[in-house]
């Protein structure tokens, strides 16, 4: 099977006022699908989880969020190698994707007028090479695996030969976007498997995002992938409208397990321009959680409930009659990594930054809190004040 792939709504069963009603989203943001995904929604449900992940909708017109919400440009090093914390490097090789999610926290790399955001190989494996802290690299974009399986090799071929690298990731949606990639390129899965070794490992860091992505293709195509060696692991942000129900979220995770993927994260869906109607309460979300893994064994239960903030990785622990506990789950100063620490409950808090005194300005607060963990200036043009749902 072959895979058409669109920017065009035309081809899409939407009426003339569902397309108008998207125009002025349009002209922000790009749209890009293919007709395997799109094959798995029901047209006939205006509510369905598969429509909401991909076709435009108008709420992201809705004037909220930041375009950097985790401040990765302060972690730039170069364009399109991001080094936030010490052992682990980042990768943008590709700016295309088998389909643009409308909640992408990256969707300004897919905007008209955006600057090139994928990495100069040969400087970025300098770089690397000369970071000895660096142990793991995160291959990322838009999609590596939607990059030529010969083009693939030569970054995978240079980081395996810079010693201090242990291992490689590769985060990809494909397995879910179009799994006849992998399914119609026995080459790309044999390249892949020959530099999972049995010392340094392949990981794919995969998207499913609901269960309805689970179908027989996605099924084989993760197994073809685990056949030759690769490690997979899943995350996923939790959704409004997609997943944001215990039942939905089990199903995943049981899902996941069934196919021996383990779900890693389950994030907090970031604060990105235009993402208003994603978001799930901080709270609310640890509640979902919770219920959905009275649901789950072992094994289908191992994700974190985690938000990729400007200044760490911060894991959501638990939720008391007043406090909510939080741990530094990655940091870039490792002085604090680990680090428990707690907030009195909010329940309309979205973000970490909700959390923050509610008197002092939100930026200049993250500024002063980036400063006392020795992390460097937040950013201060794309996401440093994140701006509160009304």
């Amino acid at each position: 099977m072959s895979t058409y792939y669109t920017h065009s709504l035309d081809s899409l069963p939407l009426t003339d006022s569902e397309k108008q009603a998207v125009t002025k989203v349009m002209a922000q943001y790009q749209f890009r699908a293919n007709d395997y995904y799109l094959s798995l929604i029901d047209w006939e449900n205006p509510s369905d989880p598969i429509r909401r992940i991909i076709v435009p909708h108008p709420d992201e017109a809705r004037g909220w969020g930041a375009l950097d919400p985790s401040s990765e440009c302060d972690y730039t090093v170069m364009p399109g190698l991001q080094h936030k914390y010490s052992d682990t490097a980042i990768m943008l090789a590709s700016d295309v994707c088998g389909g643009l999610c409308r909640f992408c926290f990256r969707k300004r790399i897919f905007m008209d007028g955006s600057e090139p955001a994928k990495v100069d190989v040969p400087e970025a494996l300098r770089y690397i090479e000369g970071a000895t802290e660096i142990s793991n690299v995160l291959i990322s974009g838009g999609d590596p695996l939607l990059l030529s399986t010969a083009r693939l090799e030569e970054i995978i071929s240079g980081l395996s030969a810079i010693p201090h690298v242990q291992f490689i990731r590769i985060g990809s949606r494909m397995p879910v976007f179009d799994p006849y990639r992998i399914i119609n390129d026995p080459a790309l899965v044999k390249m892949l498997g020959s530099y999972s070794r049995p010392g340094s490992k392949i990981y794919i860091q995969t998207h499913f995002n609901h269960p309805n992505e689970i179908t027989e293709a996605a099924q084989k195509a993760v197994h073809m992938l685990q056949r030759a060696g690769i490690i997979l692991t899943n995350q996923t942000p939790l959704l409004r409208g997609v997943n944001d129900d215990p039942e939905v979220l089990a199903d995943l995770f049981n899902g996941l397990a069934r196919m021996g993927v383990p779900p890693y994260y389950l994030f907090v869906c970031r604060p990105t321009t235009g993402n208003q109607h994603f978001t799930v309460p901080v709270e609310e979300g640890y509640t979902i959680l919770q219920a959905a893994l009275r649901h789950c064994s072992g094994p289908a239960k191992r994700a974190r409930f985690c938000m990729s903030h400007a200044t760490g990785k911060i894991e959501v622990l638990g939720v008391t009659e007043d406090q909510v506990l939080f741990r530094r789950h990655r940091a870039p100063a490792d002085k604090v990594a680990g680090e428990i620490f707690a907030f009195p409950r909010n329940p309309r808090a979205t973000w970490l930054d909700d959390y923050l005194d509610t008197e002092a300005d939100s930026a200049e607060a993250l500024q002063a809190e980036s400063a006392a963990l020795d992390l460097p200036d937040l950013c201060k043009t794309c996401g440093a004040g994140v701006p509160r749902p009304n």
